[in-house]
């Protein structure tokens, strides 16, 4: 399920803003932009987003700006110095001049030169509740927004549920007449082929193929397993709680139940409601992917 939500929390030394965006994604996949003054919170910052999420491609984003008064780094002159010396020595002996030397900018990305400072770390440390606010902020946001796109779902859901129950009674209707029109073809068929030759054909050798063809052809039990899966599919739908992988189990239950009842019934009414529930099923599969 895509989702998006922002929060920000600001106190006397440290403003924070965090950002979380999602994704469909049949599990729970995450990563972090984090500022390295909060590196350090890595761990915590996953378990409230795990906490809160189950599902989804999540991207968190946080900026960390420490108000005035609180400095967080320093510039060690002296390893800088030593870097400064060493590239021009090395310029100077492959003749390297002018615009080849390296920028300030670049000169402080190199190891040593910028220092965090024991002011910083202890701000750093101090920084923790306002990023949890401000995280528990955009969570309480990301939340709302899928609410509603999980609403506009569920109804999507119902609706194909609705759509498959009219179909199976619909099968469950015509299913009784299968048999009885396989047994006047059969005779009609078994007249034809015994006018010529005068052969009498047994009342019990119809009965037995007719037995024989009503029990393979019997989809009784699978219609009262699929009206029992749309049941728990509804009830699942219904609960508070995360069901998208127990939705997509009873899914693919009811597609096997499905796919039974075309192979077995031969009848073209029946056929034509397979195709439909197939449809159906195949709506609520894209649909399930983007559940929680």
């Amino acid at each position: 399920m895509t989702g998006f939500g922002n929060g920000s929390c600001q106190t006397e030394t440290v403003a924070v803003s965090a950002e979380i965006k999602a994704v469909n994604n049949r599990y729970l996949k995450l990563s972090m932009r984090l500022p390295d003054s909060i590196a350090r919170f890595e761990s915590d910052i996953e378990k409230l987003i795990r906490e809160g999420i189950s599902r989804g491609s999540i991207q968190v984003g946080m900026r960390v700006r420490f108000l005035s008064g609180v400095t967080g780094y320093s510039i060690d002159a002296d390893v800088l110095r030593s870097y400064v010396e060493q590239l021009t020595a090395v310029a100077h002996r492959i003749d390297i001049h002018g615009s080849a030397q390296p920028a300030l900018a670049d000169l402080l990305q190199l190891p040593g030169v910028v220092l965090e400072s024991d002011q910083s770390t202890e701000a750093a440390q101090s920084a923790w509740p306002a990023v949890k606010q401000a995280l528990t902020e955009a969570l309480e946001h990301f939340q709302d927004f899928r609410q509603k796109e999980g609403e506009s779902m569920k109804a999507d859901l119902k609706l194909q549920c609705r759509t498959i129950e009219d179909q199976v009674t619909e099968v469950a209707t015509h299913a009784p007449v299968v048999v009885s029109e396989y047994r006047e073809k059969l005779l009609e068929r078994v007249r034809k082929a015994v006018d010529d030759v005068q052969i009498p054909v047994e009342d019990r050798d119809v009965i037995r193929e007719l037995a024989l063809f009503a029990d393979r052809c019997d989809i009784n039990e699978e219609i009262t397993r699929l009206r029992s899966h749309l049941q728990q599919f509804d009830r699942f739908l219904e609960s508070d709680r995360s069901m998208g992988r127990k939705l997509e189990f009873l899914g693919q239950e009811m597609f096997r139940e499905i796919n039974t009842i075309g192979s077995k019934a031969n009848n073209v009414t029946v056929a034509h409601s397979v195709v439909e529930m197939k449809a159906a099923i195949e709506r609520i599969r894209e649909v399930l992917q983007n559940v929680e």
